[in-house]
């Protein structure tokens, strides 16, 4: 499929692109290439094909579902200025 300059101009108009009259003729063969790509992968018979979740053949590694860290609440709300079961106490600051 082959574009042409208007349609480049409308495509442009359509992405809010601002497309020097140089340009016109470089994303003209640029987008007809791509619709070529795309018309090649459509003639393509897919039907025996099942869907890939991957390309690849992945496997995750699964860790421990651990805390790694210390819990340090404690800690760290003893430096706060004020705490109430648990949270920090913060200043009012909508009337």
């Amino acid at each position: 499929m082959s574009i042409d300059r208007a349609q480049v101009a409308h495509i442009a108009q359509l992405a809010r692109l601002r497309v020097a009259e140089d340009e016109v003729a470089l994303y003209q063969t640029q987008l007809s290439r791509i619709l070529e790509l795309v018309g090649e992968m459509q003639a393509i018979d897919t039907a025996g094909v099942a869907p890939l979740i991957h390309p690849q053949d992945l496997a995750l590694r699964m860790l421990p579902d651990e805390s790694q860290a210390e819990n340090r609440r404690d800690d760290y709300q003893r430096l706060a200025p004020a705490t109430a079961r648990g949270f920090y106490l913060t200043p009012k600051v909508i009337e």
